[in-house]
């Protein structure tokens, strides 16, 4: 087992995002997964139909208790739902030297909605800059930057404003797009790479971008480059989705489990 990954992070009672899907992946990746949980979430592969948000001083108390004891290599956060989480979390990592992988969590895939309309300058100014890494998907990012993303060229116009952002780098992801190609972008610095797929045509979507974050910041916590890490990331999301059990009546679970050896009694 190698690497510490601490997930910040709500809870998914249906197993397929959140930090349930961290877990999987963080342990399928050969790493050591923690939480603290900022949000329990009523959810199946249908939607979201209720959320309870953790009170802070307990969200604060879990990143606390982790690190005095366990330590972490990464950090990577999800679901932060609300400016008073946001900021609790940063006092808790405060002073502490550990890269961040930032999933800027906003809506579910069903549509509803996962962090309040108002948290999104705290996210900027608390937790994006200075990350080692966002992860933002289009309608993400459109957030973040005040841009219109719709197409291969919005994303590589939007660049220079995810850049401003301050983050160390930046996984702009394109799911969004229309098409049978998907692009992701990999900003670091002043070079850009681009990984590029075939569109996979299936329902088991539910949880891609926590799964990819979350397998990025395993690789980082195993001293992989970053270019390596979302190498590996992306391909193991890919693999998932293609062999995904095909559960629930909506947006079903990927099978983060693929990387594991079977059973044998």
């Amino acid at each position: 087992m190698i690497g510490r990954v601490l997930i910040i992070a709500g809870s998914d009672s249906g197993g397929g995002a959140g930090i349930q899907a961290d877990i999987k992946t963080v342990t399928a990746l050969g790493g050591y997964a923690m939480t603290a949980v900022t949000a329990i979430t009523v959810q199946n592969t249908l939607g979201v139909t209720g959320v309870h948000e953790i009170p802070t001083d307990i969200v604060a108390a879990q990143i606390a208790a982790v690190l005095e004891d366990i330590g972490a290599d990464v950090v990577k956060t999800g679901m932060l739902a609300s400016v008073a989480i946001i900021e609790a979390v940063a006092g808790a990592l405060r002073g502490k030297a550990l890269p961040r992988v930032v999933d800027p969590v906003m809506r579910a895939k069903g549509g509803h909605g996962l962090l309040a309309d108002d948290a999104a300058a705290a996210l900027i100014e608390h937790l994006v800059r200075g990350a080692a890494l966002i992860t933002p998907n289009l309608p993400e990012a459109e957030v973040l930057t005040g841009r219109s993303i719709k197409t291969i060229g919005d994303m590589e116009a939007a660049i220079p404003a995810l850049r401003k952002l301050g983050a160390d780098a930046v996984l702009l992801k394109g799911g969004h797009l229309e098409g049978d190609r998907l692009v992701d972008l990999l900003i670091i610095g002043d070079d850009v790479m681009r990984f590029e797929d075939g569109r996979i045509d299936s329902t088991s979507t539910h949880g891609t971008g926590c799964t990819l974050a979350s397998a990025v910041a395993a690789g980082l916590a195993a001293k992989m480059t970053l270019p390596a890490a979302v190498a590996r990331a992306r391909a193991y999301v890919r693999t998932a989705m293609l062999t995904a059990p095909g559960l629930g009546k909506g947006h079903g679970p990927l099978n983060h489990g693929h990387t594991a050896a079977p059973f044998d009694p």
